[in-house]
């Protein structure tokens, strides 16, 4: 693993010449954010040694450098998941990589199904805390001590300093944002109406398919995480709930731009 760890690492740091501050993993159909980024390089996945390719619409495939709110950032625009039949450690291998590129700070959105009854579609969510138990954990198997210890503490994987300040941009700008708890599933299918009432229980605000994983591997690093869930569906009507990818998509493209300011400002201030 350290191995190709490397090989990427060194790869994509002989083209963009330079450390970036802050990582990016933007989810379904939030890649149009990758306009406020002043690009520098773009680097397609496939040319990228070890790297995974994306296969889910609305994901477009490759690795961005530029500059964001004044800082040189690394946007990943499209991600990969477990039900794209990755290994978990698949999954995660870009958030490593762009550890030992030298990035301080990842930034997480995905698109979600809300379970909070308050909560509606297009709302935009911070993640307060998760739930991991319905996914593969990514550290199993033999732990790198290069990478982090065997058992990482997870009392705070999404940094409250980063939650405040992103709230204070947010009330700033007059959004009303949600906070709450992520869980995450394997997918595909999306949540029967039981198990969308199960995540409820269980004490989750929103449910998705990514993630968890990346947020297990950033602070098994060291690397402080904010991330953002984008709520585009409702599974606790209980009317005909019947939701499809490209309402998923359509809904995330609405949240955009807020999404997108919140972001900007938040690396600003990194």
């Amino acid at each position: 693993m350290m191995k190709k760890i490397a090989e990427a690492t060194a790869y994509i740091k002989n083209i963009i010449g330079a450390e970036p501050q802050a990582g990016i993993v933007l989810g379904s159909g939030l890649g149009s954010f990758t306009k406020e980024i002043k690009i520098e390089h773009e680097i397609p996945y496939g040319d990228i040694p070890h790297f995974p390719i994306s296969t889910v619409e609305g994901h477009s495939g490759k690795l961005i450098y530029g500059e964001l709110g004044g800082k040189k950032i690394l946007a990943m625009a499209g991600r990969f998941h477990y039900y794209e039949g990755y290994a978990p450690q698949d999954v995660v291998f870009p958030i490593r990589v762009m550890k030992f590129l030298g990035i301080k700070t990842l930034l997480l959105s995905n698109a979600a199904g809300g379970t909070n009854p308050s909560f509606k579609v297009g709302d935009l969510m911070f993640i307060t805390d998760h739930i991991s138990f319905l996914t593969p954990n990514p550290l199993i198997g033999k732990n790198e001590k290069e990478l982090g210890t065997r058992f990482p503490d997870m009392t705070e994987p999404y940094k409250k300093d980063l939650i405040a300040k992103a709230k204070t941009i947010a009330d700033k700008a007059g959004y009303d944002v949600k906070q709450g708890v992520y869980i995450a599933v394997t997918g595909p299918t999306f949540e029967t109406k039981a198990e969308y009432k199960m995540v409820s229980i269980l004490g989750a605000d929103a449910v998705g398919m990514s993630t968890v994983q990346e947020v297990i591997t950033a602070v098994h690093m060291g690397l402080p995480v904010f991330a953002v869930s984008v709520i585009t569906d409702l599974g606790i009507r209980e009317d005909e709930n019947v939701i499809t990818h490209e309402e998923v998509l359509q809904a995330a493209k609405e949240a955009e731009p807020k999404l997108t300011h919140i972001f900007k400002e938040l690396v600003a201030q990194l």
